[in-house]
């Protein structure tokens, strides 16, 4: 295929297609979309792709698409409104993923014409209300919508969902049992009769859709089901699964003490706590995660300098109230330059997560290890006084100094320290700008002595 086959097969593609920056400048797009929209080419080029959106596609686009797209490199099915050029709307669903070129990172986008699922998911909308016309259902609905709306933990989650469920199916038991990284089940909420004498069967565990199993039933396919079964005094289990994108969260099991036969319309409530239990489940993940990257280094996972300030704030406070003293430590790695220029920036970025390992390992438990920007490290150590401060920055040092081995290649680096204490009963007025930039200036002075090395503040702390 030549290269003009391949600029008419991109120009005119049965989707739009669409190349931003990563901040949204439009670079270029395909005739398909100019012909969905009415624009001309000119028009969108330079533009932000978010003028093309309605005002809630815009809210939604900058707030919720490009976080996942950045946390995750690609975002899928994200459903959205066009504006045309004509001022009506064309509902659309992008696919958008981050791609690296020589001249740097770009997101390539292809848009699909939604027109025709919308108005099918608009069926299946008014057939879903017809089947949930039944005031329990809704109520129901209602319940745990209201229930998750709250929620702000996976522990929430499984319990809304185990408490509601038992009330709406006359269930003797429930249970959830969400699924972690490893692919293990654990109980997050209600009750499990069978835990105790029933091992794993992952084939219901995993099954994609609700199931219900009997204990009459169960005896050739899963013989030691049906003895716990019948050793519990229950007579049937429900099986709802947790399904987020592209993974399996979890089950919720119903346990009955009779015989209990489940319709479509049952099925369908199942279906939707579900579905709600699921969405819910992936907010709350991903609002868990973005509340994570706000307040932490992405290079290293340690505390970046706006936690490093609270920490050291509320450090503070405390040694006001207790009396105890407070140590901060400025680290900078010396001669960190060389280390990109030589073996480069990919190797750095290495050098330093594996630098903020070794603050980890080389701090007390409770202290606080953060970087700032760059090369540089703090850590806040709180009930540490001089003494203490220094055989922790000693320590630090020491680890820092033990070579470095990244792919095959051997590299040793030093660091430089300088330390600031406070103590509330020599200087109460000292504030944490006071103590990093004392603990600063004390580095730098370790840097002029010669490097690997700790130096001591002047003030704030001696």
């Amino acid at each position: 295929m030549t290269g003009t086959d391949y600029e008419r097969l991109y120009r005119h593609a049965p989707c739009g297609l669409v190349r931003t920056d990563v901040t949204g400048k439009v670079l270029g797009v395909n005739d398909t979309l100019l012909e969905w929209t009415g624009y001309a080419e000119a028009q969108l080029v330079g533009a932000n792709f978010t003028a093309m959106l309605d005002a809630g596609s815009q809210i939604f686009f900058e707030t919720r698409h490009t976080q996942i797209l950045h946390l995750e490199g690609s975002v899928k099915e994200v459903a959205l409104t066009l504006r045309k050029a004509d001022g009506s709307i064309l509902p659309v669903l992008i696919n958008s993923t981050i791609t690296t070129t020589g001249a740097g990172p770009v997101v390539q986008t292809a848009v699909f014409d939604a027109t025709g699922r919308l108005e099918y998911e608009n069926e299946l909308l008014r057939a879903r209300r017809s089947a949930e016309s039944s005031e329990e259902r809704v109520r129901v609905l209602q319940e745990i919508s209201s229930l998750f709306g709250v929620s702000v933990s996976d522990e929430d989650v499984a319990q809304a969902f185990a408490d509601v469920a038992k009330e709406a199916f006359a269930a003797t038991e429930t249970a959830v049992l969400l699924r972690d990284v490893d692919g293990l089940y654990h109980l997050a909420a209600g009750v499990n009769p069978l835990a105790d004498s029933v091992p794993p069967i992952q084939s219901l565990r995993n099954t994609p859709v609700e199931i219900i199993v009997h204990a009459t039933d169960a005896e050739s396919e899963h013989p030691v089901l049906a003895a716990g079964l019948r050793t519990a005094r229950l007579e049937s289990l429900s099986i709802t699964p947790l399904l987020g994108d592209h993974e399996r969260l979890g089950v919720l099991v119903c346990f009955f003490g009779r015989r209990r036969e489940f319709d479509e319309r049952a099925f369908g409530l199942q279906r939707a706590l579900g579905r709600q239990a699921s969405q819910t489940l992936v907010r709350v993940r991903l609002q868990r995660r973005l509340e994570h990257l706000a307040l932490h280094d992405p290079l290293t996972g340690l505390a970046n300098r706006q936690l490093l300030q609270h920490e050291l704030e509320m450090a503070l406070d405390s040694a006001r109230t207790t009396a105890q003293p407070v140590a901060v430590l400025f680290l900078d790695v010396d001669e960190f330059k060389s280390v990109n220029d030589r073996w480069g920036h990919a190797t750095g970025d290495a050098v330093l997560r594996e630098l903020g390992e070794r603050l980890r390992t080389g701090v007390r438990t409770d202290d606080v290890v953060g970087r700032i920007g760059g090369d540089e490290f703090v850590a806040i150590c709180r009930n540490a006084d001089l003494d203490a401060a220094i055989s922790i920055a000693d320590r630090i040092l020491a680890l820092t100094r033990q070579p470095i081995v990244i792919e095959g290649a051997t590299i040793r680096v030093s660091m430089s320290a300088g330390v600031s204490t406070f103590d509330p009963a020599e200087d109460p007025r000292a504030t944490g700008s006071d103590l990093l930039t004392s603990a600063d200036v004390a580095m730098y002075r370790s840097k002029d002595s010669g490097k690997d090395r700790v130096t001591l503040s002047a003030s704030p702390g001696r």
